[in-house]
């Protein structure tokens, strides 16, 4: 199987599962449990997509400036920091850290 056929592959399933939801009645999405499972996988979700992005780099771990970058915008997020504050703050130090210790 090339590669070209797995991307159609997962293409086609994507589709289907995006159609099969609309098959699912709306009363079951009202009820609490199948709202806050979504709810949750949502942010699981999020929080691998920031894991992966952070931390992996060509299928390897990485720890480089990203890493205090991330733990930065975490500390002013929990701060309640505006966002334009919280991404200008994390670029500022993953620059200065890629400026005074270049890999």
């Amino acid at each position: 199987m090339t590669l070209w056929n797995i991307i159609l592959l997962a293409s086609i399933i994507g589709v289907a599962l995006k159609l099969a939801g609309y098959l699912v009645p709306q009363s079951l999405l009202e009820k609490p449990t199948p709202a806050r499972i979504s709810n949750l996988l949502t942010v699981a979700l999020l929080a691998a997509l920031v894991g992966v992005q952070t931390f992996a780099s060509d299928s390897q771990v990485v720890i480089d400036a990203r890493v205090p970058a991330v733990m930065v915008a975490a500390g002013l997020f929990a701060i309640r920091a505006p966002f334009i504050v919280v991404i200008i703050s994390a670029a500022l130090v993953a620059a200065l850290i890629r400026l005074f210790f270049p890999v």
